[in-house]
């Protein structure tokens, strides 16, 4: 099939071309995002190939139909970005990776709370300066602290059995509970408890109606003073603002992203030599307790050779007419994606 690659970097064309040795597809790299600026781009292509920050609104998905294309592949697992109804009343068919490799983005979440805790940043850039003083260093013993795993899913499922390995006594919640944390010793409780009781809030979970801005001014508030949150799902898990605010009054004593509401025009990219003209992400950025990594949760030679022979795999399913397992169908109330960007 003769694919559009979007927003490919030189990771993304490395790891498709090899998958695709054996798969055999027609792959067009375009370094560009989707949206309404660069659709005519995939005029003439059959399957178009998106992550994370490409939009996929109605306007868009309709010009890709006029276009020809048939098929999006997401290479990756959330698809909020895409208007499904619109795709699906269009005839085009979405599939996407639902897992890659659930270690690649637990263990940096567990990453986050061991840098943030013991302030490994931090002791680097002294050390290399010659500062060998431990002020301001001071973390606290894992062991024994309590753990809230939001997402039972196969990350969380990771997450909570690596905190345990601490000895942390862990948490969860999820609406469809995961008997295999009970099986492993985990209490699932509710949301409530999870943020009255936890020392530290991990969210694996996706970004749905239910849980757009989960974390605000509202949900803080139950939390102890000092709560540790580290997000590696989604950006709109979190209020930013709300969050902003939670630092400031020192509700929040750690804050660890991966994601950011608005990270489609910051993340992927090498911002270093421009202003950055998000307020919101600078006002984050100049928080002494707050941790931020450019969505690269995901990025193991692992997940990335899983990614793209799952997409690729996929791709092969729809054009011999198979039922792919890994194709995605709309679901009454789900959020609708923004308005393409110019």
């Amino acid at each position: 099939m003769k694919m559009a690659v979007f927003s490919a970097k030189v990771y993304d064309r490395e790891f498709l071309t090899e998958a695709n040795q054996s798969a055999g597809h027609a792959l067009t790299f375009f370094e560009p995002h989707l949206d309404s600026a660069t659709e005519q781009l995939a005029a003439g292509y059959e399957a178009v190939c998106v992550f994370t920050n490409d939009t996929l609104n109605r306007e868009v998905l309709q010009a890709l139909a006029g276009h020809g294309v048939r098929v999006v592949a997401l290479r990756c697992a959330g698809y909020n970005n895409v208007d499904l109804e619109a795709a699906q009343e269009l005839g085009l068919t979405v599939v996407r990776v639902p897992a890659y490799s659930p270690y690649a983005v637990a263990e940096h979440a567990v990453g986050m709370i061991l840098t943030l805790n013991r302030k490994f940043h931090k002791a680097y850039n002294r050390v290399r300066e010659g500062n060998f003083k431990l002020d301001c260093l001071l973390g606290f013993d894992l062991h024994g602290k309590t753990v809230g795993i939001v997402g039972t899913g196969k990350i969380g499922t990771v997450a909570a059995n690596i905190l345990k390995g601490f000895g942390c006594r862990v948490l969860a919640y999820d609406p469809a509970p995961n008997i295999l944390f009970e099986e492993h010793g985990i209490q699932c409780v509710s949301l409530p408890e999870v943020f009255r009781q936890s020392d530290i809030i991990s969210l694996h979970c996706p970004l749905t109606p239910e849980t757009y801005h989960l974390i605000n001014d509202e949900t803080l508030s139950q939390m102890k003073d000092g709560v540790m949150i580290i997000n590696t799902s989604r950006g709109g898990i979190i209020d930013t603002q709300a969050i902003i605010r939670g630092l400031k009054a020192g509700k929040v004593g750690y804050l660890g992203l991966d994601v950011y509401e608005e990270e489609a025009d910051i993340f992927f990219e090498d911002l270093s030599d421009k202003c950055m003209e998000d307020d919101v992400f600078a006002r984050l950025m100049t928080f002494p307790n707050v941790l931020i990594t450019g969505h690269q949760a995901f990025f193991t030679q692992e997940a990335m050779a899983n990614i793209a022979q799952t997409t690729l795999s996929n791709i092969s399913q729809v054009e011999r007419g198979e039922a792919c397992p890994n194709q995605v169908l709309p679901v009454p109330g789900e959020l609708k994606v923004p308005a393409a960007r110019s």
